[in-house]
């Protein structure tokens, strides 16, 4: 059940409160990578989109997509604990699907920490397959499995 949202692009005002929500809802027993610094550059970068979703104007979450020549990479994806399962992430997700499909790229890749069961699923949900674990990945404490999810026309044979 989606509520009224907007998603938007991030404004350097909305660095801080990203950087604290990576750090709280996905950074948790790691080193806290993603800091307004780096968020901010990641603003700056044509090659990134840094997307926020609102509800009554406050940020519910974000995403930081990268894009290459044919992929697009999911960074960090997060929606504030006490609106998820609302639709938030969802709407987030095909947000960003559409921006990749329209930029011409066959696939959105992503990890996601293998015992985050609620993200695999998530992911699973919307159409992501897993595609490998990645031993050690998060600061060798946890593995990632890797995942991916095939967008745009299938390529004519």
């Amino acid at each position: 059940m989606i509520t009224e949202h907007e998603i938007t692009l991030a404004q350097p005002a909305d660095a801080a409160a990203i950087a604290v929500l990576s750090r709280d809802a996905i950074e948790q027993g790691l080193s806290w990578r993603w800091t307004e610094r780096r968020v901010l550059r990641c603003m700056q970068d044509a090659a990134c989109n840094v997307v926020v979703v609102r509800q009554a104007g406050a940020l519910a979450g974000f995403a930081i997509m990268q894009y290459g020549d044919t992929e697009a990479h999911i960074s960090l994806f997060a929606v504030q604990a006490a609106q998820r399962r609302a639709g938030l992430g969802s709407a987030l997700l095909a947000w960003l699907e559409t921006t990749a499909e329209v930029a011409g790229l066959s696939a959105i890749k992503l990890e996601a920490r293998a015992g985050n069961a609620s993200a695999k699923s998530f992911y699973l949900r919307h159409g992501f397959t897993e595609t490998g674990l990645a031993r050690g990945y998060y600061e060798d404490v946890e593995d990632a499995v890797r995942m991916v999810k095939r967008i745009g026309a299938a390529p004519a044979e």
